[in-house]
């Protein structure tokens, strides 16, 4: 009897085990890649292709798997020997990769109706001539959450929502990808945009202290330290940094009669002004005279078009959603925050701040239609997978904004990627980085950037190797294609600089 009850115990959790082994596998994804053959044209050459799409298999510091990371990568036909690698990714935080991918890195692009609203599909796919692919070989990355990317095993969400957590994935994932694909020795480069350039300072610095050197790193449309996008009560600096962004605004619509000769020399009017003038009245708040106060807002109505009266009444200081509306309030219309010479419908022309982005809400259908029917036609992925267009929407989805360099008195004092740029750059003096801004981005605004630059704390010999190029459109610069034919040349001139010997 005792042997029968044994063996029935040994049988039923025998039978508990497998079927819980069972409902483990069944419930862990595995890594999938599609394989596809495409082809890009560029200065008159084609080059062929090897497209990889799908997902690779994560792991953590102990070998234990973490995510299935999703990405797309495009490998040139017999490669030239030392082929440089690009890893791209864009921002959010929380958001996939295909605006870069189907905007400038990937073989293809949309064409748009730049700065106009597109109409309903069909939408058009063409050659990207303004890729890098001849050039250098492109990984698209799509961060935990957003495209094909998922936790896997004991992970959650929470261990990859946050700055550091971010960071951590991103670099984990691109050291071991490169040894997946025997590309160790290449000569490689991070390219990030929005925050996908918060994380490059990180992932910089994260990859070097692994004994990962980068020949470079490019950032498009950049932030590093958000006290330049906030407005928080008593702080000035993300006034300062809006004000040039603000003032070409104006300059594009005709809201003001001294233009300068050029974008570049009222560009430099409007910094001198800033600098000598606006920051200082700022720096005084209530202690500021009257006769001082009548003559900045004076000055501000001429660079902006905004009545002066509206910049006494905001006692000299309008933030961002206030800008937005008050540029175009007289027109009943709204400018976009992407890309600032978009304009679109003002709901509520008595409101302080807009309800949308014109520009978001131009070319969001065409960029997520088209996506989707590449990635599932000519890229050959599978139907059955979701592609996630960012983490928005995902269960628990919630950022940690906190970071290990930005602890003071027990609290985050700041939050900023800076000291892990700065770190990298001191540490490396042959790593450098490229800077590319949009005049008309009021996401992420090019003075705000070059205050950052300015105030890194490190020598002329390393603030010598960032590079800072300007474009005529905003946040996406390359949906206007005289942008994307010198966003190309300019990261081109950028790489060959980096490989010399």
């Amino acid at each position: 009897m005792k042997i029968r009850l044994v063996l029935i115990l040994f049988l039923v959790t025998g039978f508990a085990f497998a079927q819980e082994k069972h409902e483990t596998e069944k419930e862990t994804p595995k890594a999938q890649v599609f394989e596809s053959k495409q082809s890009v044209t560029i200065d008159g050459k084609t080059i062929n292709l090897n497209a990889k799409a799908g997902t690779f298999e994560l792991k953590d510091e102990q070998n234990k798997p973490i995510a299935l990371f999703g990405f797309t990568a495009y490998f040139k036909e017999n490669p030239e020997k030392d082929r440089p690698i690009i890893f791209s990714y864009n921002g959010g935080p929380g958001s996939s990769s295909y605006w870069l991918h189907m905007g400038i890195m990937g073989p293809k692009r949309i064409v748009l109706d730049d700065p106009n609203y597109n109409q309903a599909g069909p939408y058009e796919l063409t050659n990207n001539e303004f890729s890098i692919l001849d050039v250098a070989d492109v990984v698209m990355m799509d961060p935990v959450g957003t495209g094909l990317s998922v936790p896997i095993g004991d992970a959650t969400g929470k261990d990859f929502w946050g700055v550091d957590q971010d960071i951590r994935s991103v670099s984990l994932f691109i050291m071991q990808f490169l040894k997946e694909y025997d590309r160790l020795n290449s000569p490689k480069y991070i390219l990030g945009e929005s925050y996908g350039t918060f994380r490059n300072a990180g992932v910089m610095s994260y990859l070097l202290n692994q004994g990962y050197a980068l020949n470079g790193v490019i950032m498009v449309s950049s932030v590093f330290d958000l006290r330049t996008l906030f407005f928080v009560p008593n702080e000035d600096i993300s006034n300062i940094a809006y004000l040039p962004t603000v003032a070409v605004t104006a300059r594009y619509h005709d809201k003001i009669t001294n233009k300068g000769a050029d974008i570049e020399s009222f560009v430099q009017e409007v910094r001198a002004f800033t600098e000598n003038e606006y920051a200082p009245a700022l720096f005084k708040g209530n202690t500021i005279s009257d006769t001082e106060k009548n003559s900045i807002a004076q000055k501000l109505e001429g660079y902006t078009g905004i009545d002066a009266e509206i910049w006494k009444r905001a006692d000299l200081k309008l933030n961002a959603g206030e800008t937005f509306q008050e540029l175009l309030r007289d027109e009943g219309m709204t400018v976009g925050r992407l890309d600032s010479r978009y304009k679109g419908i003002n709901l509520d022309p008595l409101s302080m701040s807009a309800f949308t982005d014109p520009q978001s809400d131009a070319i969001s259908p065409a960029y997520t239609s088209l996506f989707l029917d590449y990635f599932h036609g000519a890229l050959g992925v599978s139907k059955d997978l979701m592609y996630a267009p960012s983490a928005y929407s995902k269960d628990g989805f919630k950022w940690d904004w906190s970071h290990s360099g930005n602890q003071y008195w027990g609290t985050t004092g700041a939050i900023t990627t800076l000291p892990d740029m700065a770190d990298a750059l001191s540490k490396d003096p042959n790593m450098k980085v490229l800077i590319m801004n949009g005049y008309y981005d009021l996401a992420t605004v090019f003075y705000g950037v070059e205050h950052s630059i300015s105030h890194l704390g490190l020598p002329k010999s390393a603030t010598d190797r960032i590079i800072m190029t300007y474009y005529e459109a905003g946040h996406m610069m390359y949906t206007h294609l005289p942008s994307a034919a010198k966003f190309r040349a300019d990261l081109k001139d950028f790489i060959s600089d980096t490989l010399r010997k």
